[in-house]
């Protein structure tokens, strides 16, 4: 009987160095182990990855041996009992270091009570992302402070942060003065309006834990994001057709001055080779209103083992060859975000990358979004509140209030 090489498959999430990266460890661990299997990744954006493995059931099933899912589904995928309890494995064997290798915020998503679903793969909480070469350069300091009447800064305030990307945006150049991701996935639309919500001092859930947005800092942060997005004298003409990725390409190509989005995207601009503002960008906390605190959105991304999977004592010895420190600084030079402390303070990575040392100030305001089972569905109602209120003229308060009673049939 010969000895039939199986297929090792795994559900990653769409994005150039997650794919290379995931190829450079498994190649490796083969040769590590020994382990014969051949790689097959299925690359996904992210409604597919969803539809995949979780409503048609790909990790129940076993079509996938290991898959990357976001923090925002971690909760579904336990109370169905789609993924493997890992806590056997690690008591068995530990991952190096774990778990004081990693922050707090990285550990506590993926664990409900003392089981743990999932071991942290790619992190970067949304931060405000620009162009320093633009605002240290002496020429726009001085059109901008004769222009406005005061000095070009890094907007601490959203109104500055509109007033900058208007001063930044020029089409002839292909320049344009902020870059939006929004195109429909149930995610960056929804990101983008619990940051204007947080950053305007409002919550997303009452005290009773019910998901309440019918508050005056919810209208007037939708205000301002209907009223940014689309201006077209302020924003990157092809943001109603971005997702995070292609906002994050399009920045690195050089076409705006701001972007808020993950911190990966920064990093990105710095380690890929087609970027063309390497060195040219810095990072820094999320503008806000009044005197509100700054937040900053953490939703990371999960390696997880499918219940369904025939492997599973593989995919949890490729998985701690994966979480090494070694794996996880490889992860950062391919564009991805390591989560290891180790990664955040490396001297070579710092170097690569000069802000990377800010994620532990960035997850010191870093809010999560809320745990709840139907989380997809809330999320849903809002990314169309959202849609709805950039494209027609419905009063924002309108839209709110009709999300949110189909939010109360929902979130009971």
């Amino acid at each position: 009987m010969h000895n039939q090489v199986e297929t090792f498959r795994i559900a990653v999430r769409k994005f150039a160095p997650f794919e290379s990266a995931m190829q450079k460890f498994w190649d490796k661990f083969c040769a590590f182990s020994g382990c014969k299997s051949k790689l097959e990744m299925v690359v996904m954006d992210l409604h597919e990855l969803y539809d995949a493995t979780i409503t048609q059931k790909g990790l129940a099933n076993g079509n996938f041996d290991v898959a990357h899912i976001s923090t925002d589904w971690i909760l579904e995928t336990y109370s169905n009992q789609h993924v493997e309890i890992l806590n056997p494995y690690i008591n068995r064997n530990k991952p190096q270091d774990f778990p004081q290798g990693w922050s707090k915020s990285l550990l506590s998503l993926q664990r409900f009570g003392w089981e743990v679903v999932g071991l942290p793969f790619h992190d970067g909480p949304e931060c405000f992302i620009y162009r320093k070469d633009l605002f240290e350069c002496e020429t726009e300091k001085a059109n901008y402070l004769e222009k406005f009447g005061k000095a070009l800064e890094v907007p601490k305030t959203w109104e500055d942060f509109h007033q900058v990307a208007q001063f930044f945006n020029r089409p002839a150049d292909n320049l344009y003065g902020s870059i939006f991701a929004c195109y429909p996935d149930g995610h960056n639309a929804v990101f983008d309006f619990c940051l204007q919500l947080w950053t305007r001092g409002g919550s997303l859930v009452d005290k009773n834990g019910f998901i309440q947005i019918n508050t005056q800092a919810a209208i007037d942060g939708l205000n301002f994001y209907r009223e940014i997005v689309n201006d077209k004298t302020a924003v990157h003409p092809k943001s109603a057709e971005f997702e995070s990725v292609a906002a994050g390409i399009a920045f690195s190509q050089g076409e705006a001055a701001m972007m808020i989005n993950w911190f990966g995207f920064a990093a990105m601009c710095e380690v890929d080779e087609n970027s063309k503002v390497k060195g040219k960008i810095d990072v820094d906390l999320l503008p806000t209103v009044a005197s509100n605190n700054s937040a900053s959105l953490n939703v990371y991304w999960l390696y997880t083992i499918a219940k369904g999977s025939r492997n599973k004592a593989v995919a949890y010895d490729f998985l701690r060859f994966a979480l090494a420190e070694e794996q996880d600084k490889q992860l950062t030079l391919e564009g991805g975000i390591g989560c290891r402390i180790s990664t955040w303070k490396d001297s070579e990575i710092n170097k690569a990358i000069p802000y990377y040392h800010k994620l532990e100030q960035l997850h010191e305001v870093a809010k999560t979004l809320p745990q709840k089972q139907n989380w997809a569905a809330i999320a849903a109602i809002i990314d169309k509140m959202v849609l709805q209120a950039i494209n027609t003229d419905t009063p924002s308060s309108e839209l709110i209030q009709l999300a949110q009673n189909q939010i109360n049939e929902i979130d009971k």
